[in-house]
């Protein structure tokens, strides 16, 4: 639980830089954010400060009359230590720095003093108060388009010391204190830093790599989530910016249009803030076009029972007459696919999709093959509404009315305009519902390990959405 809190500082490298390439997927981690990640992350530091361990060290020191008398402190452990109060603040072109002020801590160990002719040892109690921490971190990202983050400075500073001793001749003690004290402050101050640094390369950075910089969807398709550039601070939030590209698993290629610039609003009531660009679901739509998986087939037994109206040619005789006499009471089967890869516009009033669409019905024979009727062209306006859980991305789609036309016919002419109700029914008790079931799955977000959105919101912008969210860890 140390590690994972601790780690929850690295929150800070999790959101765009919005200068160079665009991103497709751009966040923003305000100072509520940036303070939710102080908390958990210095209670980590604080485990991790109480289970270090300090070098015996020894030395001499001359009393008069008796002479050099050798001294040991040894097996000094820390018995608590309390980080009291914290601050953390973006580095406009740096990254962070993590500031801890009176501090204290409680040390306890043994002693033992030597002469020729005489010994002594006990035990102390050392009081170690006035620590303060100052952490600069360096926020960046690799060759993979991983965050990385490494630690430019640190410094640590004892204000006092006082330590207590026990044994037969602790009045010698009052002899050396000051040296003694003084070499115990240099060693906290030694083991403070090295303990945060230790904790940054080993347990911050290993965190970030948690970062899926590819993210699988299905078996179509995945997401790119690698870095466009390192992460960005000003005096008030961090950016990062993502790729936020879908991707084929089969064939890659780089998607033929770029990303619209992505300018997010300055809103600070939430601790993190997603702009998620039509770049990032019309790269999606590509991808699946390419792979035929937008490619609907709708048969008669996807029909409610309870409906009279089937998918036969009985039902489709008051509009084709024609048909009764070529095909006499036959199942039919519709293909509906897109002619074009679906493009999502994104507006402050909606979201909405004009796809062009073809529908191609055919006649199953008596020994199942298919016979080809006609072939028609369909547009229509669908409204989209987006969504957001604590780890991804959902949408459903509301079907606007349907035009129809005539693109080819096996059957002689006919009225396209006359069945429009009838196609029309079929696309929303059918196609719609099976589209949505689909969308309903999601897509993952770029979440580090056991991350969570907390009750998001999202407004419309223009070529954008953008989500606002508190986050928690677990």
């Amino acid at each position: 639980m140390c590690k994972a809190r601790l780690l929850l500082l690295c929150l800070c490298c999790l959101v765009p830089s919005l200068e160079g390439t665009n991103p497709g997927f751009a966040g923003r981690i305000t100072k509520k954010g940036l303070d939710y990640a102080r908390q958990q992350g210095v209670a980590a530091l604080q485990e991790a400060l109480a289970k270090i361990t300090l070098s015996e060290f020894s030395g001499s020191f001359r009393v008069k009359v008796i002479g050099n008398v050798n001294y040991k402190f040894y097996s000094l452990n820390v018995r608590q230590f309390q980080l009291l109060h914290s601050a953390i603040e973006p580095v406009p072109g740096q990254g962070l720095r993590v500031s801890i002020t009176n501090a204290f801590a409680e040390l306890t160990g043994r002693w033992e003093v030597k002469k020729r002719w005489f010994k002594d040892d006990g035990s102390f109690d050392l009081k170690v108060e006035g620590i303060s921490i100052s952490v600069s971190l360096k926020l960046g990202s690799d060759a993979t388009g991983r965050p990385t983050v490494t630690t430019l400075d640190c410094s640590s500073h004892v204000s006092d010391v006082d330590i207590h001793i026990s044994g037969k001749l602790d009045w010698l003690y009052n002899l050396f204190h000051r040296s003694i004290e003084s070499a115990l402050r240099r060693a906290m101050e030694g083991k403070v830093c090295e303990t945060v640094r230790s904790s940054v390369s080993s347990q911050l950075q290993p965190y970030l790599c948690s970062l899926p910089v590819t993210a699988k969807v299905d078996l179509t398709s995945s997401i790119d989530y690698s870095l466009v550039g390192p992460p960005v601070a000003t005096s008030d939030y961090v950016d990062v910016g993502l790729k936020g590209e879908f991707f084929s698993t089969a064939h890659r290629s780089p998607a033929p249009f770029p990303p619209p610039t992505l300018s997010l609003p300055v809103d600070h009531d939430r601790m993190i803030y997603f702009g998620i660009s039509t770049f990032f679901f019309n790269t999606a739509g590509r991808v699946y076009y390419r792979a035929e998986s937008l490619t609907f087939w709708i048969v008669d037994n996807m029909v409610p029972k309870e409906f009279k109206i089937r998918l036969n040619t009985t039902s489709f005789e008051p509009f084709i007459p024609q048909i009764k006499k070529l095909f006499p009471n036959m199942l039919m089967k519709l293909r509906v696919s897109p002619s074009s890869a679906p493009s999502l516009a994104i507006s402050p009033e909606a979201l909405s999709l004009t796809p062009l669409v073809d529908i191609q019905a055919f006649a199953i024979l008596p020994n199942a093959s298919l016979a080809p009727l006609f072939l028609i062209g369909a547009s229509t306006t669908i409204s989209a509404k987006v969504s957001v859980n604590s780890t991804s991305i959902s949408g459903k789609l509301k079907l606007g009315s349907l035009a129809f036309s005539l693109k080819h016919s096996d059957i002689g002419a006919f009225s396209v305009q006359l069945m429009a109700s009838l196609m029309n029914f079929f696309a929303a008790t059918i196609l719609i519902p099976q589209m949505n079931a689909r969308l309903a799955e999601g897509f993952p977000l770029p979440l580090l390990d056991q991350l969570q959105l907390a009750d998001p919101v999202f407004q419309t912008h223009q070529d954008f959405l953008l989500f606002a969210s508190d986050v928690r860890y677990g």
